[in-house]
């Protein structure tokens, strides 16, 4: 397998993009390690996918959605029943925006 090489200047850029702090020994690494994800992609083109057909998935998916029903709710009291806090009829959360 063919290694394509991905300069350091490129993994700084990519670095950049992605806000990371690399070192050279990173650099060096990095440019390697894709260098040879770049090689394995090409690799698996060589392929014959021709009578494949697509899928998004290896099985057949089908949703399985229940029968929506009415049923009664809690009682308020049924439900503030093991609230840390409450007051009147609401859950007592602490502050989050000042």
């Amino acid at each position: 397998m063919k290694e394509k090489k991905i300069s350091r200047e490129e993994v700084r850029y990519i670095a950049h993009l992605a806000r990371l702090e690399l070192n050279e020994e990173e650099e060096e690494k990095f440019s390697r390690q894709l260098g040879e994800i770049l090689a394995y992609v090409d690799k698996l083109k060589e392929v014959d996918t021709h009578s494949v057909a697509p899928t998004s998935h290896v099985f057949t998916l089908k949703n399985i959605f229940r029968e929506d029903k009415r049923k009664d709710s809690l009682l308020v009291e049924e439900a503030l029943r093991n609230a840390p806090e409450q007051r009147r009829t609401q859950f007592q959360v602490p502050r989050v925006i000042e």
